[in-house]
């Protein structure tokens, strides 16, 4: 294949992501903002557990949003909606774990300062056992706990966002409490 060729494949490549480009913000900007109010919290949360990591989770909160502004899936409710950002969210930050290949973890100061409840120490270290024992799980174990326990996600949304099948995350669920159990049964 001649230079030329491969120029010319190029251009060709490029040519529909500029076409895309002109039909992809089709949500209008009051539409925008209150989803984003609704859903950017949350799904920050999200990434930076993913990440441990709060800048890189703020990185990959605007792509999870530029991502789902670029599709053109039809979302049948706010619940859909919603979970297809998170999905795309777990895939943006298992896109960015496949490329940089290293976890990083939290110090201590960051877990400190991130679960720190004043005049309630004894919950905080409770808050602190639990952080470091869901870092030890599994990334999936630790994202499917995540989703039912803290964002209140059913199995089929769980199930639906991490791109498995319902039945399977009743034993996914059941593994990483398990596992968690015996992780904080340890830490004390």
């Amino acid at each position: 294949m001649t230079l030329r060729n491969q120029t010319f494949t190029e251009i060709e490549r490029l040519q529909p992501r500029a076409n895309e480009a002109d039909h992809a913000f089709e949500m209008d900007q009051d539409s925008f903002f209150r989803l984003y109010e609704k859903t950017a919290r949350p799904i920050w949360v999200f990434l930076w557990r993913k990440t441990g990591n709060a800048q890189l989770a703020d990185d990959l909160l605007q792509e999870t949003y530029y991502r789902f502004l670029r599709s053109r899936v039809e979302c049948e409710s706010e619940a859909h909606r919603r979970n297809y950002l998170f999905r795309i969210a777990a895939n943006v930050a298992n896109d960015n774990f496949r490329t940089c290949r290293s976890h990083v973890s939290l110090s201590e100061d960051e877990m400190e300062s991130i679960v720190t409840d004043k005049g309630h120490a004894e919950q905080s270290q409770q808050r602190r056992d639990v952080g470091r024992a869901m870092s030890r799980l599994p990334p999936r174990q630790r994202d499917a706990l995540w989703l039912a326990y803290v964002e209140g996600s059913s199995h089929e949304e769980i199930a639906d966002i991490l791109g498995l099948r319902v039945n399977s995350i009743k034993v996914l669920l059941f593994r990483a409490r398990r596992k968690l159990a015996k992780l904080l049964g340890g830490a004390r």
